[in-house]
């Protein structure tokens, strides 16, 4: 049982959050819902203020889920949910936003991009600003000391492959280079984990032809070969332009010279 005082306080903060809701005002057509401690998102916003608010902030609260935010699907542009508590699980009940363009989730507990940038892809056909930073999901030295920009530039090559319509990601605008280096090499920017309990590492594997990627072990028999190579008896020879030659004494290109001509 909760001892009184503690339940004063508890009813104290109720009534403030109460107050505090009550009293939120549409600014021109932002609505700022921010450091409430909110757990979740209360229905009545979008019943009240819905068909008017094009900037909506729930930044500094406690979210974990983001259910009740269909009253601002027809309107909606800017979503800002920084500092909260969200996964890419919790965001799966992110509802269709078709005329969404900006979308921040800085600062969440966000570690599955992959399953994150499905939900986003499906819902915000629109979106051209997204920003993870602060998160797990978006490696770099400010979140992770074994982290440095090549790992960061894979990351937004895989992002920029899934989400082909953003023209910013995170700090940074879109160049037409990156773009296609990502049209390029996006698919194959998979992440390996190992796994804490020292058995096979989980390897999330890049979206196939149908757009669906997947999670399977390092031993699972994953192979990088197109598939019409990965069968026996199907298998053809492939070749490429080498990028490094070797001038070396033992080169291809000296291997009929005499050792007393070296």
């Amino acid at each position: 049982m909760m001892a009184p005082a503690a339940a004063a306080a508890a009813a104290e903060a109720v009534a403030g959050d109460s107050a505090a809701l009550d009293s939120l005002k549409l600014e021109s057509d932002q609505l700022a819902v921010v450091g409430l401690d909110l757990d979740e998102i209360p229905a009545s916003l979008g019943a009240k203020f819905g068909g008017k608010t094009r900037r909506l902030d729930l930044s500094f609260n406690n979210l974990s889920a983001l259910a009740n935010l269909e009253g601002f699907r027809s309107g909606l542009k800017e979503l800002v949910l920084d500092n909260n508590e969200l996964t890419a699980e919790g965001c799966e009940g992110l509802p269709e936003l078709p005329n969404l363009e900006t979308l921040t989730l800085n600062k969440n507990k966000i570690k599955d991009t992959e399953g994150l940038l499905a939900t986003v892809a499906s819902k915000c056909p629109k979106l051209n600003y997204l920003s993870l930073l602060g998160n797990k999901a978006c490696p770099n030295e400010l979140v992770s000391s074994d982290k440095d920009e090549e790992d960061y530039q894979r990351y937004r090559y895989f992002v920029l492959h899934k989400l082909s319509s953003l023209k910013f990601l995170d700090s940074r605008a879109v160049t037409a280079e990156e773009r296609a280096e990502a049209d390029r090499v996006g698919a194959f920017m998979r992440i390996v984990r190992p796994s804490a309990e020292g058995g096979a590492a989980t390897v999330e594997t890049p979206a196939g032809g149908d757009g669906v990627g997947g999670k399977g072990t390092a031993d699972d028999g994953y192979t990088p070969l197109p598939p019409s190579q990965d069968r026996m008896g199907r298998h053809s020879g492939s070749f490429g332009q080498a990028r490094y030659v070797y001038f070396g004494k033992n080169s291809e290109g000296n291997r009929f010279i005499r050792d007393n001509d070296l």
